[in-house]
């Protein structure tokens, strides 16, 4: 049943004319492991009835074009740890080197 209604969506990346170049360019740099000869190509058969999964392929297509061609996260500025943060983190390692001397049996 699933395999009559199975649905195929390909998108040219490469080629299309209606995204930009630097989109293009982005798109094509994330999406290379999926591309085979700059074609996107999406398929789609969780449902029973033909017109779901071409709804259901369009989605997942627009989902990975635009997930793509979304600018580049800022890049994360450094922090360090606050003073309370590495006195809480070095008590509980006092705490837990405690508690294994006080599991040894040889008494070391």
């Amino acid at each position: 049943n699933t395999t009559d209604s199975r649905v195929e969506l390909s998108f040219d990346l490469g080629g299309s004319p209606s995204v930009p170049e630097t989109l293009r360019e982005r798109a094509l740099a994330r999406l290379a492991g999926r591309l085979v000869g700059g074609v996107l190509t999406v398929t789609a058969s969780e449902h029973r009835a033909q017109l779901a999964n071409r709804e259901a392929a369009r989605e997942r297509m627009a989902a990975l074009l635009r997930e793509a061609v979304a600018p580049p996260p800022k890049p994360r500025r450094a922090t360090r740890p606050s003073r309370g943060a590495k006195e809480r983190r070095l008590a509980e390692k006092k705490r837990q080197s405690q508690r294994k001397r006080d599991r040894r049996v040889d008494g070391d």
